[in-house]
């Protein structure tokens, strides 16, 4: 189906409100490069909005009722926001899920080295990555150091016009023969993908004095020793702001939109909703991109449980209501697609694409080959989904990510479908997904935000 553009459509009043989302978006990114710091965000525009600890509210005994506000937040790495409707929650949620980890470097817990006269340290990558991205660009490192007497101190180096940088570094073309003949998952091995962050040796230090002299400034500067890394969590991402991109200023370069731009929009047009019918729910997760495992992935019984509480703190908890909740749930799991790219088209089924301006995008089916691992939504909730959009005037289309034999991916939505309710795919376009500056459209940002807005104010 031939879709319009959306930009030739906005009035200038819309316009502005498109330029307010995406500048607070850019905001977004740029304070949000790891899932503890999206947490943070999360739980801070939460709180401002009136949303309440149902982790508090537990010790305070306190009954919920329809129109409160609550938030469950574990480990700092995932949370879920809950706008308790009018309707019984057996009837079912309306729930917006996205996931806040992005691929990274990961500093591995034994990492820091010195070889000839440089010290380093090592790194394991984390998520789908092409490893030659990540060479030669001025990386930040974010995170959290926790030593064995319980202090925590957070770490973001990088990110101030003052601060140092970091690199992977890369072979010089005149010696790099060799390497450029290899294929481009061999061009840079997972291995040496290590960080270089210092060449000053400690002076009257015999042996490794380059070492020495970073473990001296990160015992100053965090009274942090060596053995501090083995219960550290610290995170290397490109440095840098996100930014408007083309002279029509049109689109929004920037780390991390796989998925952010989904968890802002739907977090945005979450807490701009103020009171519903059927309870709403906003589920913000960690560890998507390496099979959503873990406390903090989608296959925790993290949400399961923090439901289950909810009900309680409510006087309606069984475990038949939970089971009837969960299947008579409604839900979009947010996650980003792959926008057409006329410079490699032969990889995309041109009718099946997404693209830019054309709005938030659907995907019926994601997996791989033979919809392998795919969460294949239902034609009556797809159509049911249709139908909240084109009352509501969002724009949006149909896409695969890439062709039959070519593409696929995974998302939170086949595992949210075990409980028996109603999921479908749907997110904003992407260029250059996974790479580590990532490509949207402004528009379509706009009308992901308008499309979770107008799926959680149903009145039925």
């Amino acid at each position: 189906m031939d879709k319009k553009n959306t930009w030739l459509s906005y009035s200038e009043e819309q316009k502005e409100e498109l330029e307010v989302l995406c500048r607070d978006y850019r905001d977004f990114l740029d304070r949000g490069k790891t899932e503890r710091e999206c947490t943070d965000i999360a739980v801070e525009k939460a709180e401002a909005a009136g949303y309440r600890d149902l982790k508090k509210l537990r010790y305070e005994k306190t009954a919920l009722k329809p129109g409160d506000k609550v938030y469950a937040e574990l480990m700092g790495k995932t949370i879920a926001l809950f706008n308790i409707g009018e309707n019984p929650l057996e009837d079912g949620l309306q729930i917006l899920g996205a996931h806040i980890d992005s691929p990274r470097l990961d500093i591995k817990q034994n990492p820091l080295y010195e070889q000839a006269e440089l010290a380093y340290l090592d790194t394991h990558y984390y998520g789908g990555i092409k490893k030659y991205q990540w060479v030669t660009l001025p990386l930040a490192i974010h995170g959290v150091i926790v030593k064995t007497d319980g202090t925590t101190a957070e770490v973001c180096i990088g990110e101030d016009e003052d601060d140092p940088v970091f690199c992977v570094t890369d072979l010089l073309i005149h010696l790099a023969q060799e390497q450029m003949d290899k294929k481009a998952s061999k061009v840079v091995e997972g291995e040496n993908l290590d960080i270089l962050v210092g060449s000053i040796p400690l002076k009257d230090t015999e042996k490794d004095a380059v070492k020495a002299a970073v473990l001296q400034i990160l015992a100053e500067k965090y009274d942090m020793s060596e053995g501090d890394f083995q219960s550290a969590e610290l995170e290397v991402v490109p440095a840098g702001r996100a930014r408007d991109a083309g002279f029509d200023r049109s689109m929004i370069l920037s780390y991390g939109q796989d998925d952010r731009v989904c968890a802002f929009t739907s977090l945005q047009a979450f807490l701009d909703v103020k009171s519903v019918k059927r309870t709403a729910v906003c589920l913000l997760v960690d560890k998507e991109e390496i099979g959503s495992v873990g406390a903090t992935g989608m296959r925790s019984r993290f949400f399961e449980n923090a439901l289950a509480e909810l009900m309680d703190s409510m006087g309606c908890f069984s475990d038949l209501r939970l089971r009837q909740c969960l299947q008579n749930s409604r839900m979009l799991s947010s996650d980003v697609n792959a926008a057409f790219d006329p410079l490699y088209e032969s990889n995309f089924d041109k009718r099946n694409a997404s693209y830019f301006g054309k709005g938030i995008v659907f995907c019926k089916f994601t997996g791989s080959r033979g919809k392998s691992g795919s969460n294949d939504a239902n034609a009556e909730y797809f159509a049911y989904v249709r139908s909240i959009l084109e009352k509501a005037g969002v724009a949006y289309q149909s896409a695969e990510l890439g062709k039959v034999d070519v593409g696929g991916g995974g998302t939170i939505a086949y595992i949210m479908a075990l409980y028996g309710m109603d999921v479908v795919d749907c997110g904003m376009a992407v260029l250059s997904m996974h790479a580590p500056w990532e490509v949207t459209s402004k528009s379509d940002i706009y009308e992901g935000y308008r499309a979770y807005k107008a799926f959680i104010s149903v009145d039925d």
